[in-house]
C-alpha cells in the first residue's frame, strides 16, 4: 500500500515508537529504583506507615509510565487501532489531570499552603520513627535554612521536643534547625530551650522561618529552573498525545482507503462477469 510506505507514515510510526519505547525503558528503571529503595527501606522501617515514603511514590510513579508507555509500544508495533486510542486517552487524562491539580493549588494556595504544612506537622510527630520523614526534613531544613513547617514552633508537635517532655530535647529543635556556624563540629543541642522563646530572641541560633515559605520563595526565584523542569514533564506527554493523534489519523486513513479499495475491486469484479453466469453447464451463446 502506497499510504503505508509513504514517508510521512514511516517518519510518524518510527518516532511513536521511539518516543513510547524510551518512556518505557524509563517507566521501568523508575520503577527498579523505587522497588529497590522499598526494601532498603523495609529492612530500617520502624512505622508502619507510608507518609512521604519515597520508595512507594516511585514504585506507583514507574508502573503507571511503563504500563501507558507499554500500552503504546504494543499499539504501535501493532498498528492497533482500540490500543492506540486508549493509550492517546489515558495520557492525555493524566496530562489534564496535572495540569488541573496545578491550577487548582494555585488558585487555593493559601489552602495548598494548609494542607503542606499540617501534613509536615503530622510527619514532626513520627519524626524519630520515620527515618524517610527524618532524612527528608533534615535535608530540608539544611538546604533552604527554615525549621518546621510554618515556623519553629510546629516543633512542639512532637512528643520528645515538646516543653512539657521530661527529656533534654524539651522545648527544643533538631540540630538542622541552627545557624550554621563555621566549624566543622556540630552541636547537636544548639536547638536547647528555643520553641517558647519569640523569634527576635532565637533568630541568631535558630532558622526561624518555616519551610513551607522558604521552598515557595526558592521556586519563585528559580523561575527558570521550575519551567525548565515543568517543561521537561508535560512536553513529553504532550508530544506523546501530539504524535499519537497524528498516528490515529494515518492509521484510520489507511483504513478506509483500504475499505474503498476492497469495495471498488467487488464492484468492478461484478462487472466483469459475465451476464450469463448463472446458467450452469447449459451456457449457449445466443445466436
Amino acid at each position: 500500500n502506497s499510504e503505508v510506505s509513504s514517508p510521512r507514515f514511516m517518519c510518524t510510526h518510527k518516532m511513536s515508537s521511539l518516543c513510547l519505547l524510551g518512556e518505557t525503558v524509563i517507566g521501568a528503571l523508575v520503577l527498579g529504583v523505587g522497588i529497590y529503595a522499598e526494601v532498603e527501606r523495609q529492612k530500617y522501617k520502624t512505622l508502619e506507615s507510608a507518609f512521604l515514603a519515597p520508595a512507594i511514590i516511585l514504585i506507583l510513579l514507574g508502573i503507571i509510565m511503563f504500563l501507558v508507555s507499554f500500552v503504546g509500544v504494543l499499539a504501535s508495533l501493532r498498528d492497533n487501532l482500540c490500543l492506540l486510542q486508549a493509550f492517546m486517552y489515558i495520557l492525555g487524562l493524566c496530562l489534564l489531570i496535572e495540569l488541573t491539580g496545578g491550577v487548582v493549588a494555585l488558585i487555593f494556595r493559601n489552602q495548598t499552603i494548609n494542607f503542606l504544612n499540617d501534613n509536615i506537622r503530622r510527619g514532626i510527630e513520627n519524626y524519630y520513627d520515620d527515618l524517610d520523614f527524618k532524612n527528608i526534613m533534615d535535608s530540608v531544613q539544611k538546604r533552604f535554612k527554615c525549621c518546621g513547617g510554618e515556623d519553629y514552633k510546629d516543633w512542639s508537635q512532637n512528643v520528645y521536643h515538646n516543653c512539657a517532655a521530661p527529656g533534654p530535647l524539651a522545648c527544643g529543635v533538631p540540630y538542622t534547625c541552627c545557624v550554621t556556624n563555621k566549624t566543622d563540629i556540630i552541636n547537636t543541642m544548639c536547638g536547647y530551650k528555643t520553641i517558647d522563646k519569640e523569634r527576635l530572641s532565637v533568630q541568631h541560633v535558630i532558622y526561624v522561618r518555616g519551610c513551607t515559605n522558604a521552598v515557595l520563595i526558592w521556586f519563585l526565584d528559580n523561575y527558570s529552573i521550575m519551567a525548565g523542569v515543568l517543561l521537561g514533564i508535560l512536553l513529553p506527554q504532550f508530544l506523546g498525545v501530539l504524535l499519537s493523534l497524528l498516528y490515529i489519523t494515518r492509521v484510520e486513513d489507511i483504513i478506509t482507503e483500504h475499505k474503498l479499495s476492497e469495495r471498488l475491486f467487488e464492484e468492478k469484479w461484478q462487472r466483469s462477469a459475465p451476464e450469463f453466469a448463472g446458467a450452469g453447464c447449459c451456457m449457449c451463446y445466443p445466436g
